[in-house]
């Protein structure tokens, strides 16, 4: 006898297109948007107020927090988590296999990939799986990241390597990419510390 199909969890706010497929299983909070053509797999969890765009597509093994924003045509493919508040630009890629062939399953090979809360990944970047981007880090568009990147770090370029620092608004700080330092967002009064190489926000500032 088959098993019964698990109904999807789709909070009675959110609002899934007409085309688009939510398979059953799959778990999406409340607010959160599935537009256009997307595809959420059945183990995907999303989180609250988030949103995905035209033909985006969520695998099984993925984790999203609340307040994400996924434009289109990306694949949030299996071994991979973003935290809260996270931003994904237009055609920006995931992977998963460090090394892959046709001929060869690896499937049990999967690296994991953390994208921490506030990081923003732009225009078509790559992220090479097995990679942890740290909080409020801003990824340039067409970079592709083949290492850990720290926190609040701008980066750019293929290899993508690290130009300078960002504020959680969303503009670069007048900080050097090494030593120490302090600046002050003038947007949201948040001032950040350099210390040693290691950027973060002020002991007031932090949420």
């Amino acid at each position: 006898m088959d098993r019964p199909a698990i109904a999807p969890t789709v909070h009675a706010s959110a609002i899934v297109h007409a085309s688009a497929i939510v398979d059953f299983g799959a778990t999406l909070g409340a607010g959160t948007r599935v537009w256009h053509f997307a595809h959420v797999c059945a183990g995907a969890r999303i989180g609250e107020a988030c949103s995905l765009g035209q033909n985006v597509f969520v695998g099984n093994d993925v984790l999203i927090g609340n307040h994400v924003k996924i434009q289109n045509n990306v694949s949030v493919y299996d071994a991979v988590t973003l935290e809260d508040e996270v931003f994904c630009g237009p055609s920006m890629v995931f992977t998963n296999v460090h090394n892959p062939r046709a001929a060869v399953e690896r499937k049990n090979e999967y690296r994991r990939t953390l994208v921490r809360r506030g990081a923003t990944i732009g225009a078509n970047a790559t992220l090479v799986c097995g990679v942890t981007v740290g909080e409020y880090a801003f990824i340039g568009a067409g970079a592709v990241v083949t290492r850990d990147v720290p926190a609040f770090a701008l980066m750019a370029g293929v290899p993508a390597r690290q130009l300078g620092w960002m504020s959680r608004f969303g503009e670069r700080l007048p900080l050097d990419l090494a030593g120490n330092g302090e600046a002050l967002c003038q947007h949201t009064g948040d001032l950040y510390l350099l210390q040693d190489g290691v950027c973060m926000l002020a002991p007031s500032a932090q949420p």
